[in-house]
């Protein structure tokens, strides 16, 4: 029983990319949740096992014949498994500059609509906390903000790419959720 690590090592370590996954993600912003993340993480652990452990599994048999086949695709798999794991966790961190760039510049375009709003258009002041914020393009957003007649946003886009963020009015008054549902900007 020495080389039974295999399945345990994968529930364990599926649970913990899972976590890792979201908390620091690899690209983007991450899974969209723990349970993404877990999926995400037992899908590639998986492949792992069914692909690669049976051909390391096999170079190991070289070098030591002496041991039987599954003792040794488990020792592979469990090593292939810890391998993945410190992968995630290694290009999550290596990653994680840029998810606290993203953040600091969402956080500095709601400061700049809070701003513009408050000064600009204070009968939008109660869509503030509903602020639908899309990133057009790196330092762009467009946001818009709910007012009064709901068919006429509040749009602004915002360029973070400077200190204190750029604001500008959008004049078309089309929610992002229009925009999401055909695809985006292009």
């Amino acid at each position: 029983m020495r080389g039974a690590w295999l399945w345990p090592s994968f529930i364990v370590l599926t649970l913990a990319e899972g976590v890792a996954l979201e908390v620091l993600p690899i690209a983007g912003d991450g899974p969209g949740g723990v349970l993404p993340g877990v999926l995400l993480a037992g899908f590639a652990n998986l492949i792992l096992i069914a692909a690669v452990a049976p051909l390391a599994a096999h170079r190991l048999r070289r070098r030591r014949p002496d041991l039987p086949r599954v003792v040794a695709q488990n020792y592979a798999g469990t090593a292939l498994l810890l391998a993945l794991a410190a992968a995630f966790l290694a290009v999550g961190l290596l990653h994680r500059p840029a998810v606290l760039a993203a953040e600091d510049d969402l956080r500095a375009q709601a400061v700049a609509v809070h701003d513009y709003v408050v000064a600009q258009a204070p009968e939008y002041r109660a869509g503030i906390a509903l602020a639908d914020p899309l990133r057009v393009e790196e330092d762009l957003y467009r946001t818009c903000v709910p007012g009064p007649d709901p068919k006429r946003w509040l749009c602004l886009y915002v360029n973070t790419g400077q200190r204190p963020a750029g604001v500008t009015l959008d004049h078309d008054r089309a929610p992002n959720t229009d925009y999401r549902i055909h695809g985006g900007f292009d």
